[in-house]
């Protein structure tokens, strides 16, 4: 891909036109500024973008966000929509952690009040929230519970103990998906999800307390209950081996079969079924238990959150309570309606590494934030800030209700590994007053701050093409990783 063959649309969006390439059945459209279109044409990202393009049942466009990077089949930070019914589902457009997402938790602390205890909270976090590859939780569940939790979702928490009813009301989908279904995903993900529920995992999945560096739109912001030097705390994990394997299981079963029903591919890692076929139905359903999983996953965490928050404060500040703003995903196939060229359409929208940012109005949105737009959480690299924003109109009309998820990979693991010392980088960001608790050095090397695209600048291009507006920025002070 090269700068001659798109054009530009706006200052933010460019388009690579539907003639590019004669398999494409609609245009590519990125979301960028200068120095980010640079970097997404130092990788395969757009490429995979255009293929994406070539989908039975793709309507408008082919999407990316500021963030994107190259991914398996579908670019991550790439967004698509398919009609319903013989429009495809494909399990690369979701990816292989299954509701990988985001949660916001607020607290009544200030950053002043809780900088005395924060090395005792840290370790606390660390001891209650286990991390680290195929580490185990301490909810420990036989075949049957586990089948009645990935069907039930976040109510499965909240019969358990693990969640209020404002947890779930601030949760997509309030925390469940209808239609899991436990029996159409294999013995062998059901064994690798049972002792994984409460746990972080590794690579960038991460616990980070946070304070509010600056507020940006204050009606949303009190809305939310976000003040000027508040503790909140952000957790970034996802389906664990359990969605891993939902993926595998597909992608295989779905390589099998796309011949079946005539689709063409420029990329095996696009595998994909008609919404209306048997496989794609079966898929759909093991996905949404994946993400049905996901969610309890981050509300266990969230349990465990809070008891640390308890243990390690308790008669120390004058109210260690922690709350829920708001969890969302960023790794989903849904179904939805929204308006194409003038009419509603129900599509399956695909968003890989994105995130859903419904504008105001929008009735799936629980009261408290209706009038404002859904909270979207974007977090940044380990050591730098992250952002709450919200949908907007915008996003309704041009992205379908999408925008950024996070700061979008420069660096692979393996040549982060290569360039950055984890001590270094631990001695680094300690040095910058951020406690730093993480299971190794070679794993905190991964996700160093260089190996990141800049948030700020990323956000920046998301507020000025107006698919989602600032409210407000948030910086890490404590950051526990896998």
């Amino acid at each position: 891909m090269k700068r001659g063959n798109f054009k530009r649309i706006s200052p933010y969006i460019h388009e690579i036109p539907q003639s590019f390439r004669h398999d494409m059945r609609v245009p590519a459209r990125f979301y960028a500024d200068e120095e980010l279109l640079a970097a997404a044409l130092g990788d395969k990202s757009l490429d995979q973008l255009i293929n994406t393009a070539t989908l039975p049942g793709i309507v408008k466009y082919a999407l990316a966000m500021p963030d994107i990077h190259q991914g398996y089949g579908f670019p991550i930070g790439g967004v698509i929509a398919t009609e319903l019914p013989d429009g495809v589902i494909s399990p690369g457009g979701v990816g292989y952690d299954i509701n990988c997402g985001v949660r916001l938790l607020g607290t009544h602390l200030d950053r002043e009040e809780i900088m005395p205890h924060l090395d005792l909270l840290a370790s606390a976090l660390q001891a209650n929230c286990p991390s680290g590859v195929g580490r185990g939780g301490t909810v420990h569940l036989k075949r049957h519970e586990l089948e009645r939790l990935v069907e039930q979702g976040s109510d499965w928490a909240l019969k358990n103990g693990y969640a209020t009813r404002m947890d779930l009301e601030r949760t997509e989908e309030n925390g469940r998906l209808a239609g899991a279904d436990a029996g159409k995903v294999s013995d062998r993900a059901l064994k690798r999800g049972l002792g994984q529920i409460g746990t972080l995992g590794a690579g960038n999945h991460f616990i980070e307390v946070d304070a509010v560096d600056g507020i940006f739109d204050e009606t949303a912001a009190q809305r939310m209950g976000l003040f000027p030097g508040q503790i909140v705390v952000q957790i970034h994990c996802g389906s664990r081996g359990f969605g891993h394997q939902v993926c595998t299981d597909y992608v295989r079963r779905f390589q099998k079969v796309v011949h079946k029903y005539g689709i063409h591919l420029p990329d095996r890692e696009l595998v994909c079924a008609p919404l209306s076929s048997p496989e794609g139905q079966d898929y759909l359903a093991a996905m949404k238990a994946a993400a049905n999983y996901a969610f309890v996953n981050r509300q266990v965490l969230t349990h465990h959150i809070r008891r640390s928050f308890e243990e390690a404060l308790r008669r120390k500040v004058h109210n260690p309570t922690v709350y829920q703003i708001y969890d969302i995903a960023h790794n989903m196939a849904k179904i939805e309606t929204h308006e194409v060229d003038g009419r509603p359409m129900q599509l399956c929208v695909h968003r890989k590494g994105a995130t859903r940012a419904f504008g105001p109005g929008s009735p799936v949105l629980p009261n408290a934030y209706r009038d404002i737009g859904q909270p979207v959480l974007v977090p940044g690299s380990m050591g730098t800030a992250s952002w709450v924003l919200v949908g907007t109109k915008g996003s309704m009309a041009q992205s379908f209700g999408s925008t950024c998820h996070g700061a979008g990979r420069t660096m692979s693991r393996r040549k982060a590994k290569k360039t950055v010392r984890g001590h270094d980088l631990r001695l680094e960001l300690e040095e910058q007053g951020i406690h730093v608790r993480a299971g190794s050095m070679p794993g905190l090397a991964e996700e160093a701050p260089q190996a990141y695209k800049d948030v700020d600048r990323v956000i920046d291009v998301v507020h000025g093409a107006g698919i989602a507006k600032k409210v407000a920025r948030i910086v890490p002070v404590a950051v526990v990783k896998g």
